[in-house]
């Protein structure tokens, strides 16, 4: 009578320790699944890159610096884009020789393999990829220039396909979300040219209109698309703008909804605005300034675009480039003059940032890259 009592009290053990195990393989497996995220941040005066791992909780783990072949002396600043593919990460050194580097990346490691260097028409303060991954963008800020190169099947930079004079100081030249229009800012002309992009053939055409003028003394300099593809926002220099535009991608045409400032609260001083995000979800956007060395926090309206201030936050010294990790949870600054980097929590429900941890970095470092893999 007692010997089913004892099987089931034998057995009720065994089933549990089975679905612990079972359970234990289950969440093993989901994190070996887990992409593995990467930063990588552009030091202009030591001619490398650093590469970190960074963990879930957002600490990051020095993991190599990779040295620009080939470049002797350093630039003003180390532009930094990565393929689509997220197979190549291509670096702009605005010293003479003026070439992008490209770097083969590790699909596992994130570590980078020097491939080979190609020409840039100029000394570039910034580049960027189409959408394809097939064509190079640059912007020259003393060569008041803008060019396109087109990359080989190598990822290294062909010879420039069309170099086009523009305003005074161009300083960024991105593609839209569809590929199909290319804008690039003129900080010392305060205007946004704008170019029809044939994909295809790789060409560039001057759009009707060919600018759209901001106010002036203004400085146009960064700007980032919504993810809906509907808004871009856009960071002066000069005076701290940030400005809010509806975006009409059949035309390309820009419609300004808002300005405000990428300053904090009782600011009086000279500007010095920099650079410009937006988390991957679209909910939130930041800025920062080289002159307060602050980072600014704003929630985005889903339906109108314009901008709610969240406020400021005291960062590196002299912080021209930031960025946000492909989960939109941490932001990572980096100081030209601090020679290092700070990681930030961003709240997910209202967006400000918490500090978090700093690093040191190469010698001036400038711009930060994310990348994800799987």
């Amino acid at each position: 009578m007692l010997r089913p009592t004892r099987r089931v009290a034998s057995r009720a053990p065994r089933t549990a320790i089975a679905t612990t195990l079972a359970f234990l393989t289950l969440i093993s497996g989901v994190r070996a699944g887990m992409a593995e995220t990467f930063a990588y941040v552009g030091n202009a005066d030591s001619n490398d890159i650093s590469v970190f791992k960074m963990a879930e909780s957002g600490e990051m783990v020095p993991v190599q610096t990779a040295a620009f072949t080939g470049v002797e002396k350093p630039g003003s600043s180390t532009p930094l884009a990565i393929t689509p593919d997220h197979r190549v990460l291509i670096a702009g050194v605005r010293s003479q020789p003026f070439v992008a580097v490209s770097f083969a990346i590790d699909p596992k490691t994130g570590q980078l393999s020097h491939i080979g260097n190609g020409p840039l028409a100029d000394s570039m303060a910034n580049i960027a990829l189409d959408r394809s991954g097939k064509f190079l963008f640059s912007a020259s800020y003393g060569g008041n220039k803008v060019a396109l190169n087109p990359l080989n099947a190598n990822g290294v930079a062909g010879e420039p396909k069309q170099v086009i004079p523009t305003g005074l100081n161009a300083h960024a030249f991105l593609p839209s979300p569809d590929n199909r229009f290319v804008f690039a800012t003129n900080l010392g002309s305060d205007q946004v040219l704008a170019f029809a992009f044939d994909a295809t053939t790789g060409t560039l055409t001057p759009s009707d209109p060919p600018a759209h003028k901001v106010p002036e003394k203004s400085g146009p300099r960064h700007f980032v698309f919504h993810p809906n593809g509907k808004f871009v926002y856009l960071i002066h220099e000069l005076n701290g703008d940030v400005a809010a535009f509806a975006y009409e991608a059949k035309s390309g045409a820009w419609d300004e909804i808002q300005r405000t400032t990428a300053l904090p609260e009782g600011f009086s001083g000279k500007p010095w605005a920099a650079d410009i995000h937006i988390t991957p979800d679209g909910r939130f956007l930041y800025a920062s300034d080289r002159t307060t060395n602050t980072l600014t926090a704003y929630k985005i309206d889903a339906t109108s675009g314009k901008l709610s201030t969240i406020g400021s936050v005291p960062t590196e010294k002299q912080p021209r480039g930031f960025h946000i990790d492909p989960s939109g949870r941490y932001l990572a600054a980096v100081g030209e003059l601090s020679d290092s980097m700070t990681v930030y929590a961003i709240d997910q429900s209202g967006g400000a940032l918490t500090k978090l941890k700093s690093y040191a970095t190469g010698k001036k470092p400038n711009w930060v890259e994310f990348l994800s893999l799987p």
